[in-house]
């Protein structure tokens, strides 16, 4: 396993929708790198660049060229996509 997580989550500090994210890829043992972006939302142009929108939170997934917004979407895909691991494991 690499040191450098291959998926990357902008992110709003005290943003509730953000640490729903967070506490799904933590629940999934999913290594990830924060990307704190201005507050302010007409300066989030690096997340606009990425993702089309300024929204956090916004996730990209180098491993399988994914890049989304909208919170209820991201914990769709982390859990659809790496809440297996256990799973897996167990069967094995």
């Amino acid at each position: 396993m690499t040191d450098d997580p291959e998926i990357t989550l902008y992110r709003l500090q005290g943003c509730p929708f953000c640490e729903r994210v967070v506490r799904v890829l933590q629940d999934n043992d999913v290594p990830y790198r924060s990307r704190f972006v201005e507050a302010r939302h007409s300066r989030r142009d690096a997340v606009k660049r990425l993702t089309g929108a300024r929204t956090v939170p916004a996730l990209i997934d180098e491993r399988t060229g994914v890049t989304m917004s909208e919170s209820a979407n991201i914990v769709d895909y982390v859990e659809s996509t790496y809440g297996q691991r256990e799973q897996e494991v167990v069967s094995e």
